[in-house]
């Protein structure tokens, strides 16, 4: 297992989730020399150049052929190889949707798929390199894990753990790079639960990837309008960790979900059907996309128009905790 220290987190947070991947590949594939990454032309992008130029023969790059790099991938997988797809999240999913559901859902091929900056950070080219969709597409196929990364360090464990879980995962990265640090410290990392950032007694916020820090943010803030929230990293959205919205709803007098991503389809709608199962008799507001696309803008900008900053998400809850 991976061992991170300080200076290593603070490295991973100054180059952002995406060049904390292609780092940490290169601590893996001295441990797993069948690990083979294929690319879609982005090796610099996925933080991989080093990772190229060193171990040729564990990277391929299949060129703007997006389908095909999960067939390619598919195939290695097959023969045994620990075998990682990555190209930018909507082209790494929404294109390839068909060859995903048969090759690794239907079929059962393992493969990790490495999601590059998913949500809005890329708004300046528009929402054809946004992704907003990826969790409900993903969430409807069988046989994939998903999981978004809180921080960079979480990109780094999340990544570990993938190669040795039991079936493909897809791995959605946020953010931009000086991302901001959520665990200070190196520490116990499982696929599927989740974990608790702040514990309070009044309402309990779920959230995953970088708008965290946003929430943790946010925290602070309702702190002063005397409403103790606390805040849980769904880091895995599939399978999710029923056990803990149990928890917040006996606990907590409302729950919140936070995400970068349409309010259909990602956690939101994930935590609801838990609720709805479990017969919880809770108030869940869902924080996200508004189901719409905006014409673009810098990440700051677009967070702010979907109220996905810290001062919005602040307002929401407490129009909504104050209605109850």
């Amino acid at each position: 297992m991976l061992k991170f220290d300080e200076r290593k987190i603070k490295l991973f947070s100054t180059i952002g989730q995406r060049a904390t991947f292609g780092l940490v590949a290169l601590d893996l594939v001295k441990i797993l020399d069948n690990l083979i990454i294929l690319t879609s032309d982005v090796s610099t992008s996925a933080g991989l150049d080093r990772f190229r130029k060193m171990y040729p023969e564990n990277y391929y790059d299949v060129g703007i052929a997006e389908q095909n790099l999960i067939g390619v991938a598919t195939g290695l997988a097959s023969e045994g190889f620990k075998t990682v797809t990555t190209t930018f999240a909507p082209f790494q999913t929404t294109r390839c949707c068909e060859q995903i559901k048969v090759n690794l859902g239907y079929m059962q091929q393992k493969v990790i798929l490495v999601g590059l900056a998913s949500g809005i950070s890329l708004g300046n080219l528009g929402f054809t390199h946004c992704c907003i969709e990826d969790f409900g597409i993903l969430r409807s196929i069988p046989n994939i894990t998903i999981i978004s990364p809180a921080d960079s360090l979480e990109v780094a464990k999340t990544f570990e753990a993938a190669l040795y879980h039991n079936q493909s995962c897809y791995i959605r990265l946020t953010g931009t790079s000086n991302n901001p640090i959520i665990y200070k410290k190196d520490y116990k990392y499982e696929i599927g639960k989740s974990i608790q950032i702040k514990n309070g007694n009044d309402l309990t916020i779920f959230s995953n990837g970088s708008i965290i820090n946003e929430c943790l943010l946010a925290c602070e803030e309702l702190k002063k309008n005397n409403i103790d929230a606390s805040l849980i990293n769904m880091h895995t959205v599939k399978p999710i960790d029923e056990t803990s919205i149990k928890n917040a709803c006996i606990k907590s007098k409302m729950i919140v979900s936070v995400e970068e991503h349409n309010i259909y389809g990602g956690l939101g709608s994930a935590i609801a059907e838990v609720i709805a199962k479990k017969n919880f008799n809770k108030k869940l507001l869902t924080i996200g996309i508004d189901d719409y696309y905006e014409k673009g803008g810098n990440y700051d900008y677009l967070k702010e128009k979907y109220g996905l900053n810290s001062n919005k998400i602040v307002s929401k809850i407490l129009s909504s905790f104050r209605n109850l």
